[in-house]
């Protein structure tokens, strides 16, 4: 693999090379799929399999496809998403008291304002009757 050759260099090249509607909105098809697939040129093709091409894309993805592989970057894999959510961690039983103790305390403090309130009401509508 030439470290100086991206895909998007590729893509960029032809563009230059063929300048037509359908090689544009082709290669512009190959850009949106390559954003889901995490630069996966192979998984963007696949995909690209199932939607309806421009007329005369078929030469355009077809060297597209064939420029990758030669300088192999077709089948880049970067491992798992690093902005995707990471596994959830065991929960301790430490962790799992300490959450139990403040849920408590979090209850005890509502329950305590409820009262303080009711008492506050009770006393205000108790002492305008006498």
């Amino acid at each position: 693999m030439n470290p100086l050759v991206s895909l998007y260099g590729i893509i960029a090249d032809l563009r230059r090379e063929h300048q037509t509607a359908a090689a544009m909105q082709t290669l512009d098809m190959v850009t949106a799929e390559l954003g889901g697939t995490r630069d996966n040129l192979k998984e963007a093709v696949a995909n690209l399999e199932d939607k309806p091409l421009p007329s005369g894309s078929k030469p355009v993805l077809d060297e597209l496809v064939q420029r990758a592989r030669q300088e192999g970057v077709y089948d880049l894999d970067y491992g798992p998403d690093p902005y995707d959510k990471p596994p959830l961690e065991p929960l301790d039983e430490g962790t799992a008291g300490i959450g139990a103790l403040l849920a408590i305390s979090s209850l005890a403090g509502v329950a305590l304002a409820i009262l303080a309130a009711a008492l506050g009401l009770n006393a205000i509508f108790s002492s305008g009757s006498g």
